[in-house]
């Protein structure tokens, strides 16, 4: 039960929030960026509050966690630090406490006892709705699911509130669903599930679609690097190498930003429907850049895209924005060099840790590995390092790592009814000794591959 809480925070962060979907505006329309809905605040953080006692129950499990992911904590206790400088530190300080509740539902995810089948339900139950509703949606019901961009073009929506949410949202959901159908395809052939299989395929069928119709170019080359990397480390075993790994994986980050940056393949922006603008992309960045006061700490969390600042950039711009349209970027403008250090050793650890898990084929290791990838090539022209942001709540589950437990095959349950745990050290073999040791750990290791776990 208690994986229906970030199971809900997910489709939220995943669609709409929880006004938009009553049409519940209050009396905050025009100043929304400031203070935000009183549904949605009473919302989350009671979805927030219940997850909280879910980790305190489960205090040992979280705290070895914590302690196994102190690069994930000391960005976020930066990011927390920074309201002290933003021009608004009440805004800022609510924007950090509701950016912590993405901490605290992957914890929620991953503090579970079967944690990998934990993180399977938390992406299968938010992917099996947002992806067919948004079809439908768009289909049936395109008041719900369309929209007009400023010139009248029709743009899809399907569950979001815009076609680059959709692709990406589509993309996420999609690679999921393609690794878990490809998990079943390793299975020996009568524990291939004919249930399961339609329902994994229909979803990456549909996702394809949606990545298609939206016209989101920046979702769709994530989906096709993230699954190339995925089909690749799942189907063929010399890809495993730890050189050609390595060289696959920057391959696939260095192509689209020198693409976008470097000018060196500039015909790949333009053959999925961009211009080296990047649909004025570029003009934000360069009006937006000059106006952080503090290169080094930046304006606080979350606290570029307000006040004067805004209206001084919408008017140079002529549009509305609230984001870089750069995580990068974005996270200069909020936090300064000082967080982008941070967000680079918080990567440079995913990276370690993905690729590892790839190559050894870990639990859910190659769809950790497409998460770090979508995630890295996202943010070259998308703000996806925010909060509650679907792209950077996958990029924490791929780079976070779960603590090994003791498993049955390390504890002796001895006459008295009470466990002696043995030690796996050379030269210190435990009470059953070291063949009983190795029988016990092979006969857990086949149990765990017939449940392809």
């Amino acid at each position: 039960m208690a994986l229906w809480v970030p199971v809900c925070w997910l489709f939220i962060c995943s669609s709409r929030n929880v006004s938009e979907w009553l049409h519940y505006s209050g009396d905050v329309q025009t100043n929304r960026y400031l203070e935000g809905n009183p549904l949605d605040r009473a919302f989350l953080t009671g979805l927030l509050l219940v997850a909280v006692l879910v980790l305190v129950r489960r205090g040992s499990r979280v705290l070895a966690l914590m302690k196994a992911n102190l690069p994930i904590l000391l960005y976020f206790m930066y990011c927390g630090i920074s309201f002290l400088w933003s021009d608004y530190p009440d805004v800022s300080f609510k924007r950090w406490f509701r950016a912590l509740g993405d901490v605290v539902m992957i914890l929620v995810v991953l503090s579970d006892t079967e944690w990998y089948e934990a993180l399977k339900r938390f992406l299968t139950r938010v992917g099996f709705v947002v992806i067919p509703l948004s079809a439908l949606f768009i289909r049936y019901f395109p008041e719900l699911g369309r929209a007009y961009s400023r010139g009248g073009a029709p743009t899809w929506t399907g569950v979001c509130t815009d076609k680059n949410q959709l692709g990406i949202t589509s993309a996420l959901f999609g690679l999921a669903s393609l690794y878990y159908l490809m998990e079943l395809y390793r299975r020996p052939r009568e524990e291939r599930a004919r249930g399961p299989r339609f329902a994994y395929g229909i979803i990456v069928l549909i996702s394809v679609y949606l990545l298609y119709a939206a016209n989101s170019a920046t979702a769709l080359s994530c989906f096709l690097l993230g699954g190339s990397l995925m089909v690749m480390t799942l189907l063929f075993q010399k890809a495993r190498n730890g050189t050609i790994l390595n060289l696959a994986v920057m391959l696939a980050i260095l192509v689209p930003f020198s693409a976008m940056f470097l000018g060196i393949g500039s015909g790949l922006v333009e053959n999925l429907g961009r211009n080296t603008t990047f649909t004025g992309r570029t003009a934000i960045w360069r009006c937006a850049i000059p106006m952080v006061g503090n290169p080094v700490i930046g304006e606080g969390f979350e606290s570029f895209w307000l006040g004067q600042r805004l209206v001084d950039i919408e008017k140079c711009i002529d549009q509305g924005l609230n984001q870089a349209h750069n995580g990068y970027i974005e996270v200069y403008l909020n936090l300064g060099w000082l967080g982008v250090i941070l967000l680079g050793i918080l990567l440079v650890t995913g990276y370690r840790r993905t690729v590892a898990a790839a190559r050894f084929q870990t639990r859910a290791g190659s769809l950790r590995l497409a998460y770090f990838v979508v995630a890295v090539a996202y943010d070259f022209s998308e703000g996806g390092f925010k909060m509650m942001n679907p792209v950077w709540i996958c990029l924490l589950l791929a780079i976070a790592i779960v603590p090994a437990t003791p498993s049955p095959a390390t504890l002796d349950i001895s006459s008295d009814g009470q466990d002696r745990r043995l030690s796996t050290r050379p030269g210190r073999i435990g009470p059953l000794g070291r063949n009983k040791l190795k029988e016990d750990v092979l006969r857990i290791e086949r149990v765990r591959v017939k449940r392809g776990v």
